[in-house]
């Protein structure tokens, strides 16, 4: 009976990672892009530099998108227009930033 708890959690913890806020809801708008996600991460954090700030300036951005406050270029904004306002939840849009955060931060993978 136990052995087959563990398997239940097991898999229940597994189907709940690959069916997060954040591969839910952002993965699939961004899959077709020309310019995939991690991209803008890396845009993110070459102008904002920090974990905290990053995060802020998306949900700043995600909460209120306009063309003044993205971190794309004007040639990509002007092919691709500005995203709609999120209409995640706060507790919602935060988990799927910090799952965003933890799949591209390069700083515990730099040697």
């Amino acid at each position: 009976m136990v052995k087959k708890a563990f398997i239940f959690i097991l898999l229940a913890s597994y189907l709940s990672a690959k069916t997060g806020v954040y591969e839910k809801n952002c993965i699939p708008c961004h899959e077709d892009m020309a310019v995939k996600i991690d991209k803008f991460f890396y845009r993110y954090l070459l102008k904002y530099s920090s974990e905290v700030e990053v995060k802020r300036a998306m949900s700043h951005y995600l909460k209120n998108p306009k063309a003044e406050n993205s971190i794309l270029v004007d040639g990509l904004i002007n092919r691709f227009g500005v995203k709609k306002k999120t209409t995640l939840s706060d507790a919602e849009l935060q988990e799927a930033l910090d799952s965003y955060w933890d799949k591209y931060k390069v700083f515990d993978k730099l040697k």
